[in-house]
């Protein structure tokens, strides 16, 4: 799931990393979802949805391995992912976002790249800047609550490889997951790239030409078939 701070950002972007993933021997589903400010959350949950869906109606189709499915969101879609990944596990909190699921699918495991994990803003601070665009603004305490994943965070959360590096802006964000996914003895692995002859930015590992992004990458993959 692409990144952009949820109000830019598209499929073309993401085609050169994709395609290094399919050169690793994975199917890959590269796709683009409706930013805000034109589309306020959870558009880009509905789409992710719906994606889902698709998979499962043209696995065969495509040669789709729906017992091997897993996921990667680098930034704004590292945080998108695990919201859509917490409400596939729990059904409440499924329930409080009222998106309609892709019933029967289910992740293998995922990896969250760079990614935002908990926002803590004030309601005052949510009206302006990128949540300001992002979210509906209807009540916004409740959509705070709604857009923080690590608060729905069960047992039942796939194995995920977490990452960050010495320049990512959002290094802080795996602090606050990690521990969560800790307490629910969930398998994960935590890196921290850093190169100190050539710093490593937000999603360096999507400029696939840097070695530093090639080792993230294979790290990821074998991650990803250990289940």
């Amino acid at each position: 799931m692409h990144g952009g701070g949820w109000v830019y950002g598209d499929k073309d972007v993401y085609q050169f990393y994709c395609m290094s993933l399919a050169q690793r021997g994975f199917a890959v589903v590269n796709y683009s979802y409706r930013l805000a400010p034109e589309y306020k959350f959870p558009a880009s949950l509905e789409d992710t949805c719906t994606v889902g869906a698709w998979m499962l109606a043209n696995a065969e189709t495509y040669g789709f391995d729906m017992e091997h499915v897993y996921g990667v969101g680098d930034s704004a879609g590292g945080h998108m992912l695990t919201i859509f990944v917490a409400a596939l596990t729990n059904p409440d909190y499924a329930a409080e976002l009222g998106i309609k699921l892709p019933t029967g699918f289910r992740f293998n495991a995922v990896a969250l790249n760079c990614g935002a994990y908990k926002i803590e803003l004030s309601a005052q601070d949510m009206t302006t800047g990128l949540m300001g665009d992002f979210l509906p603004g209807k009540d916004l305490d409740a959509e705070l609550k709604l857009i923080n994943p690590v608060e729905w965070i069960t047992e039942d959360f796939p194995p995920a490889f977490v990452m960050t590096s010495t320049n990512d802006f959002l290094k802080g964000q795996p602090a606050v997951l990690v521990p969560v996914l800790m307490d629910n003895d969930i398998p994960f692995m935590y890196r921290y790239y850093s190169d100190k002859e050539n710093p490593l930015g937000h999603v360096f590992h999507c400029n696939i030409r840097l070695s530093a992004a090639k080792l993230c990458n294979d790290e990821e993959c074998d991650f990803f078939r250990k289940y």
